[in-house]
């Protein structure tokens, strides 16, 4: 379009576009067919793609909307090419799905590892770095599950879905609290252990002085290791 073509007081080209008023009807039908065979389409895909995705299955979603909106909207493209693509998508996640229970190598490949963010009450420093996760980002999990100390977590995994599983010690044990430290009056009525101390970084629990250095990460602040009933 050429810019002297433009005008603002153009309402029919505003509302309706270079197309025909009558393309608005088909349109309608565009979006009525290839919606339909959308559904169908993610319904072949599997429930999972309903649910808590994995890379794969974001980026086969991301696909759906750019095929779609073509041939729903374009007058110079037919529909039988948004339904050829669609199919193309289904047999390509298909495929993949089936490689990857058949090969656990090619499934490591496309679909990626859980990832192991703590270990027996103490955070795992390189996988968080390499990850690009905090503390507080772990430690909001913890609080959202109703923990409060991360003495209580046997495993934290971050799954290929980008979820958090945790798994708790069924008897409680001394550890970091995971209290925000500006809620400095919360973490003062959390009972302390007499005589361990809590790494500030990694949340290791050793029985030092608070001048000598963590033995898991080498970090030299420490606090009182909290105890946690239940």
């Amino acid at each position: 379009m050429n810019p002297e073509e433009i005008k603002l007081n153009d309402f029919q080209r505003i509302l309706f576009g270079e197309a025909p008023e009558i393309f608005l009807l088909e349109t309608l039908i565009r979006t009525l067919l290839i919606y339909s065979f959308l559904l169908l389409i993610i319904r072949w895909l599997g429930k999972r793609m309903s649910g808590q995705l994995s890379i794969n299955e974001m980026a086969v979603m991301l696909v759906l909307g750019a095929i779609v909106s073509v041939p729903m909207q374009v007058p110079g493209s037919g529909l039988a090419q948004g339904v050829l693509l669609l199919v193309c998508t289904l047999t390509f996640q298909r495929g993949m799905s089936w490689f990857g229970y058949h090969s656990a190598g090619f499934e490591k490949l496309y679909m990626g590892k859980p990832i192991m963010l703590v270990r027996d009450g103490v955070l795992e420093l390189a996988e968080l770095r390499d990850n690009k996760i905090t503390r507080q980002m772990i430690f909001s999990e913890l609080r959202q599950n109703g923990v409060t100390s991360l003495g209580r977590v046997e495993r934290l995994y971050l799954e290929t879905s980008g979820i958090f599983s945790m798994y708790c010690f069924k008897k409680s044990r001394p550890g970091l609290s995971v209290f925000p430290p500006s809620d400095g009056l919360l973490w003062k009525d959390q009972p302390k252990h007499q005589s361990l101390l809590a790494c500030k970084n990694c949340g290791n629990i050793e029985q030092v002085e608070q001048d000598q250095n963590c033995g898991n990460c080498n970090h030299l602040e420490w606090t009182k290791a909290v105890i946690v009933n239940g």
